[in-house]
Protein backbone atom coordinates (compact mmCIF):
# COMPACT_ATOMS: atom_id res chain seq x y z
CA UNK A 1 0.00 0.00 0.00
CA UNK A 2 1.24 3.46 -0.82
CA UNK A 3 -0.61 6.37 0.70
CA UNK A 4 2.10 8.89 -0.05
CA UNK A 5 1.85 8.88 -3.84
CA UNK A 6 0.29 12.31 -4.32
CA UNK A 7 -1.86 13.38 -7.22
CA UNK A 8 -3.40 16.68 -8.17
CA UNK A 9 -7.05 16.63 -7.29
CA UNK A 10 -9.41 15.79 -10.11
CA UNK A 11 -13.16 16.14 -10.10
CA UNK A 12 -14.35 12.89 -8.52
CA UNK A 13 -16.97 10.75 -10.18
CA UNK A 14 -18.10 8.53 -7.29
CA UNK A 15 -21.55 7.04 -7.78
CA UNK A 16 -24.12 8.76 -5.59
CA UNK A 17 -27.18 6.57 -6.02
CA UNK A 18 -27.62 6.53 -2.24
CA UNK A 19 -27.04 10.25 -1.84
CA UNK A 20 -29.55 13.03 -1.31
CA UNK A 21 -31.37 15.00 -4.00
CA UNK A 22 -31.31 18.80 -4.18
CA UNK A 23 -34.92 18.82 -2.99
CA UNK A 24 -33.88 17.00 0.18
CA UNK A 25 -31.22 19.62 0.88
CA UNK A 26 -33.66 22.50 0.45
CA UNK A 27 -35.58 21.16 3.45
CA UNK A 28 -32.53 21.72 5.64
CA UNK A 29 -32.94 25.48 5.64
CA UNK A 30 -30.57 28.30 4.77
CA UNK A 31 -28.46 28.27 7.96
CA UNK A 32 -27.67 24.57 7.70
CA UNK A 33 -26.94 24.84 3.98
CA UNK A 34 -24.58 27.75 4.55
CA UNK A 35 -22.74 25.72 7.18
CA UNK A 36 -22.39 22.87 4.66
CA UNK A 37 -21.25 25.33 1.98
CA UNK A 38 -18.51 26.66 4.27
CA UNK A 39 -17.47 23.11 5.14
CA UNK A 40 -17.25 22.20 1.46
CA UNK A 41 -15.01 25.19 0.82
CA UNK A 42 -12.75 24.07 3.66
CA UNK A 43 -12.51 20.52 2.31
CA UNK A 44 -11.49 21.85 -1.11
CA UNK A 45 -9.00 24.26 0.46
CA UNK A 46 -7.29 21.44 2.34
CA UNK A 47 -7.03 19.42 -0.88
CA UNK A 48 -5.58 22.45 -2.66
CA UNK A 49 -2.99 23.34 -0.03
CA UNK A 50 -1.77 19.76 0.34
CA UNK A 51 -1.58 19.28 -3.43
CA UNK A 52 0.73 22.30 -3.66
CA UNK A 53 3.41 20.18 -1.97
CA UNK A 54 2.29 16.89 -3.53
CA UNK A 55 0.74 15.72 -0.26
CA UNK A 56 -2.69 14.34 0.70
CA UNK A 57 -4.67 13.68 3.88
CA UNK A 58 -3.79 9.97 4.05
CA UNK A 59 -0.08 10.60 3.58
CA UNK A 60 -0.27 13.33 6.23
CA UNK A 61 -1.71 11.06 8.92
CA UNK A 62 0.88 8.33 8.12
CA UNK A 63 3.86 10.71 8.01
CA UNK A 64 6.68 9.62 10.29
CA UNK A 65 4.74 6.56 11.47
CA UNK A 66 7.03 3.93 9.97
CA UNK A 67 5.78 0.90 8.01
CA UNK A 68 2.04 0.92 7.43
CA UNK A 69 0.66 -2.22 9.09
CA UNK A 70 -2.94 -3.37 8.66
CA UNK A 71 -5.10 -3.10 11.80
CA UNK A 72 -2.65 -0.75 13.58
CA UNK A 73 -3.96 2.70 14.52
CA UNK A 74 -2.42 5.78 12.92
CA UNK A 75 -1.14 7.90 14.38
CA UNK A 76 -0.15 5.68 17.29
CA UNK A 77 -2.30 6.45 20.31
CA UNK A 78 -5.01 8.04 18.14
CA UNK A 79 -5.72 11.78 17.92
CA UNK A 80 -7.57 13.33 20.87
CA UNK A 81 -8.95 16.80 21.46
CA UNK A 82 -9.19 17.27 25.23
CA UNK A 83 -11.47 20.28 24.90
CA UNK A 84 -14.12 18.87 22.57
CA UNK A 85 -13.39 15.23 23.55
CA UNK A 86 -13.34 14.24 19.90
CA UNK A 87 -11.09 11.40 18.75
CA UNK A 88 -10.04 9.72 15.51
CA UNK A 89 -7.62 7.26 14.00
CA UNK A 90 -6.83 5.82 10.58
CA UNK A 91 -6.24 2.17 9.77
CA UNK A 92 -6.78 -0.54 7.16
CA UNK A 93 -8.19 -4.05 7.03
CA UNK A 94 -6.69 -6.96 5.07
CA UNK A 95 -7.80 -7.16 1.42
CA UNK A 96 -9.38 -3.69 1.57
CA UNK A 97 -7.69 -2.78 -1.72
CA UNK A 98 -10.07 -5.12 -3.53
CA UNK A 99 -12.78 -2.52 -2.92
CA UNK A 100 -10.49 0.33 -3.99
CA UNK A 101 -9.92 1.32 -0.37
CA UNK A 102 -6.53 2.08 1.10
CA UNK A 103 -7.90 2.51 4.63
CA UNK A 104 -10.41 4.52 6.60
CA UNK A 105 -10.81 7.06 9.37
CA UNK A 106 -12.89 6.23 12.44
CA UNK A 107 -14.35 9.23 14.28
CA UNK A 108 -15.57 9.25 17.90
CA UNK A 109 -16.92 11.45 20.65
CA UNK A 110 -16.37 10.86 24.36
CA UNK A 111 -19.05 11.54 27.01
CA UNK A 112 -17.55 14.80 28.27
CA UNK A 113 -18.07 16.25 24.79
CA UNK A 114 -21.61 14.96 24.29
CA UNK A 115 -24.72 17.14 24.57
CA UNK A 116 -26.26 17.12 28.05
CA UNK A 117 -28.63 14.30 28.84
CA UNK A 118 -27.10 11.77 26.43
CA UNK A 119 -26.78 8.31 27.96
CA UNK A 120 -25.78 4.90 26.56
CA UNK A 121 -28.55 2.85 24.98
CA UNK A 122 -30.21 0.37 27.38
CA UNK A 123 -28.95 -2.75 25.59
CA UNK A 124 -29.01 -6.06 27.47
CA UNK A 125 -25.26 -6.46 28.03
CA UNK A 126 -24.40 -2.82 28.76
CA UNK A 127 -21.61 -2.29 31.28
CA UNK A 128 -20.29 1.16 32.09
CA UNK A 129 -16.47 1.33 31.82
CA UNK A 130 -14.49 2.01 34.99
CA UNK A 131 -13.69 5.48 33.63
CA UNK A 132 -17.03 6.93 32.54
CA UNK A 133 -15.31 9.00 29.85
CA UNK A 134 -14.28 5.75 28.13
CA UNK A 135 -17.95 5.27 27.18
CA UNK A 136 -17.18 6.76 23.77
CA UNK A 137 -19.45 6.66 20.75
CA UNK A 138 -18.37 5.95 17.19
CA UNK A 139 -19.83 8.55 14.83
CA UNK A 140 -18.90 7.49 11.30
CA UNK A 141 -16.03 6.03 9.29
CA UNK A 142 -14.66 7.55 6.07
CA UNK A 143 -13.19 5.18 3.50
CA UNK A 144 -10.22 6.55 1.52
CA UNK A 145 -8.47 5.63 -1.72
CA UNK A 146 -4.68 5.48 -2.10
CA UNK A 147 -4.57 9.05 -3.42
CA UNK A 148 -6.15 10.48 -0.27
CA UNK A 149 -9.69 11.04 -1.54
CA UNK A 150 -12.89 9.81 0.15
CA UNK A 151 -14.89 6.95 -1.33
CA UNK A 152 -17.60 6.06 1.14
CA UNK A 153 -18.95 6.69 4.62
CA UNK A 154 -20.10 3.81 6.77
CA UNK A 155 -21.13 2.77 10.26
CA UNK A 156 -20.12 -0.37 12.10
CA UNK A 157 -21.33 -2.90 14.61
CA UNK A 158 -20.30 -2.29 18.23
CA UNK A 159 -17.55 -4.92 18.41
CA UNK A 160 -15.65 -3.37 15.49
CA UNK A 161 -14.46 -0.32 17.43
CA UNK A 162 -15.21 -1.40 21.02
CA UNK A 163 -17.53 1.58 21.43
CA UNK A 164 -20.41 1.92 23.86
CA UNK A 165 -23.73 1.80 22.01
CA UNK A 166 -25.85 4.96 21.80
CA UNK A 167 -29.15 5.31 19.99
CA UNK A 168 -28.99 6.81 16.50
CA UNK A 169 -31.09 9.79 17.56
CA UNK A 170 -28.45 10.61 20.19
CA UNK A 171 -25.44 10.02 17.93
CA UNK A 172 -27.04 12.35 15.37
CA UNK A 173 -26.68 15.18 17.90
CA UNK A 174 -22.98 14.35 18.32
CA UNK A 175 -22.05 14.94 14.67
CA UNK A 176 -21.87 18.71 15.09
CA UNK A 177 -19.75 18.35 18.25
CA UNK A 178 -16.82 16.72 16.47
CA UNK A 179 -13.85 19.06 16.12
CA UNK A 180 -10.10 18.63 16.48
CA UNK A 181 -8.97 22.15 17.35
CA UNK A 182 -5.21 21.76 17.43
CA UNK A 183 -2.37 21.27 14.97
CA UNK A 184 -1.10 17.78 15.82
CA UNK A 185 -0.32 15.48 14.12
CA UNK A 186 -1.59 17.39 11.07
CA UNK A 187 -3.55 20.63 11.08
CA UNK A 188 -4.88 20.00 7.52
CA UNK A 189 -6.17 16.51 8.41
CA UNK A 190 -7.79 17.73 11.62
CA UNK A 191 -9.57 20.55 9.77
CA UNK A 192 -10.52 18.27 6.88
CA UNK A 193 -12.16 15.64 9.09
CA UNK A 194 -14.28 18.19 10.94
CA UNK A 195 -15.32 19.79 7.66
CA UNK A 196 -16.21 16.41 6.13
CA UNK A 197 -18.58 15.66 9.01
CA UNK A 198 -20.26 19.05 8.57
CA UNK A 199 -20.44 18.78 4.77
CA UNK A 200 -21.97 15.30 4.83
CA UNK A 201 -24.02 15.63 8.00
CA UNK A 202 -27.35 14.73 6.29
CA UNK A 203 -25.83 11.51 4.94
CA UNK A 204 -24.24 10.68 8.29
CA UNK A 205 -27.58 11.12 10.05
CA UNK A 206 -29.22 8.80 7.51
CA UNK A 207 -26.43 6.24 7.94
CA UNK A 208 -26.96 6.27 11.70
CA UNK A 209 -30.69 5.68 11.28
CA UNK A 210 -29.95 2.81 8.89
CA UNK A 211 -27.43 1.46 11.40
CA UNK A 212 -30.11 1.08 14.06
CA UNK A 213 -32.58 -0.45 11.61
CA UNK A 214 -29.91 -2.98 10.60
CA UNK A 215 -29.22 -3.95 14.22
CA UNK A 216 -32.95 -4.31 14.88
CA UNK A 217 -33.30 -6.51 11.81
CA UNK A 218 -30.36 -8.71 12.82
CA UNK A 219 -31.80 -9.17 16.29
CA UNK A 220 -35.17 -10.23 14.90
CA UNK A 221 -33.44 -12.74 12.61
CA UNK A 222 -31.46 -14.24 15.49
CA UNK A 223 -33.12 -13.38 18.82
CA UNK A 224 -30.85 -15.65 20.86
CA UNK A 225 -27.65 -14.08 19.52
CA UNK A 226 -25.95 -10.99 20.95
CA UNK A 227 -25.65 -9.37 17.51
CA UNK A 228 -23.49 -6.53 18.86
CA UNK A 229 -20.67 -9.06 19.35
CA UNK A 230 -21.27 -11.23 16.26
CA UNK A 231 -18.00 -11.14 14.25
CA UNK A 232 -19.92 -12.11 11.11
CA UNK A 233 -21.88 -8.85 11.29
CA UNK A 234 -19.55 -5.89 10.76
CA UNK A 235 -20.90 -3.08 8.55
CA UNK A 236 -24.29 -1.69 9.56
CA UNK A 237 -24.72 0.93 6.82
CA UNK A 238 -22.68 2.33 3.95
CA UNK A 239 -23.05 5.13 1.40
CA UNK A 240 -20.87 6.21 -1.52
CA UNK A 241 -19.96 9.89 -1.37
CA UNK A 242 -18.70 12.54 -3.76
CA UNK A 243 -17.31 15.83 -2.46
CA UNK A 244 -17.91 17.60 -5.77
CA UNK A 245 -21.44 16.30 -6.13
CA UNK A 246 -22.27 17.30 -2.56
CA UNK A 247 -20.93 20.82 -3.02
CA UNK A 248 -22.87 21.26 -6.26
CA UNK A 249 -26.11 20.10 -4.66
CA UNK A 250 -25.65 22.43 -1.71
CA UNK A 251 -25.05 25.38 -4.08
CA UNK A 252 -28.15 24.53 -6.11
CA UNK A 253 -30.27 24.16 -2.98
CA UNK A 254 -29.01 27.48 -1.58
CA UNK A 255 -29.94 29.22 -4.82
CA UNK A 256 -33.54 28.09 -4.30
CA UNK A 257 -34.12 28.90 -0.62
Amino acid sequence: MNATRPRKRKKDNAATADSFAVADFRKLGKDRLEEMEAAGAEVIEVFRVLANTDDNVVGEVLKGQGTFVEWDHYPKGDVHDFTSYSQYYYHAHPAAERTGEHGHFHTFLRPKGMPKGIKPAPVADFELPEDEDDALSHIVAISMDSFGFPLRMFTTNRWVTGEIWYRAEDVRTMVGCFVIDHAQPSWPVNRWLGAMLRLFRPQIEELLDRRDRTITGWQKEDPDMNVFEDRDREITSVMKISVDDQIEKVARALARV
